[in-house]
């Protein structure tokens, strides 16, 4: 039978060469899967510390996954709770091991993974803010992690974006931009980092744009070349500086852009 002890994550982890199996003899599925031919050593076999060989024998034999579900060795037991019948697998939200609880937040159903959104693991709780419905992202706009909020900024519906504008993460802010509204993307125009700023600009409104062809930074300044109505061009392209801007600024006043 399966240990039903769970030993520590790390711990139960094998360093270095993954053993594999043999030798049959003494293993309990000799008379079964062995009988079958769905198992065999080195081939797809459940004793092995290999998940290519452990998901393997799952795969051919998923009847026997809910006997692993309790095993001490981390990777089987992600493995099984991959193959065993969902409604089997709950208490593993709360398994000892990141894997498991990662590949559960896969699985699960959307009544149960909120009971993730407080997991330690970052990882889980991106997978969790990925499927999560749209309208219930409201923690992962303010979880600690960078990552999550980034997914929430992509993922939040649109009207509810704003919350992440003043992010203190650069990549937020910059899905962010790309999300917003182009009415509302004036309050990115102060960001402090132009690449924010440069992202937001391509898509305001032209008459948001025409303020930022005086943004310290170039590359704003040429995406708001190519935005700004025509208008506004004219008395930049005498104090502007930078070739590559002047040239698109005197593209679009030419008509050629």
């Amino acid at each position: 039978m399966a240990s039903s002890s769970h030993l520590n994550p790390r711990s139960s982890r094998p360093s270095g060469l993954r053993l594999l199996v043999t030798d049959c003899s003494g293993c309990e599925h000799r008379d079964g899967p062995r009988e079958r031919g769905t198992c065999a050593p080195q081939d797809a076999c459940v004793r092995a510390m290999s998940g290519r060989l452990i998901d393997r024998f799952f795969r051919r034999n998923p009847e026997l996954a809910t006997s692993y579900l309790a095993d001490g060795f981390w990777e089987r037991r992600a493995i099984a709770v991959r193959h065993a019948p969902l409604e089997l697998c709950e208490s593993h939200l709360r398994d000892p091991d990141e894997v498991v609880r990662r590949t559960l937040a896969y699985r699960a159903p959307q009544a149960w993974l909120e009971q993730l959104v407080q997991d330690p693991d970052r990882d889980v709780r991106i997978i969790v803010a990925e499927r999560l419905e749209p309208d219930r992202l409201g923690w992962a706009a303010i979880d600690a992690d960078y990552r999550v909020r980034f997914v929430a900024a992509q993922r939040l519906p649109s009207n509810r974006v704003t919350q992440l504008a003043k992010d203190p993460d650069r990549e937020v802010r910059k899905a962010v931009a790309r999300r917003l509204p182009s009415f509302a993307l004036g309050l990115m125009a102060g960001d402090a980092d132009p690449e924010v700023r440069r992202v937001a600009c391509a898509r305001m409104l032209p008459e948001q744009a025409a303020a930022l062809l005086d943004d310290e930074d170039w590359s704003v300044r040429f995406e708001a070349a190519g935005v700004a109505p025509k208008e506004s061009l004219a008395a930049r392209l005498d104090s502007e500086d930078e070739p590559i801007v002047r040239e698109r600024l005197a593209r679009r006043l030419m008509g050629k852009e």
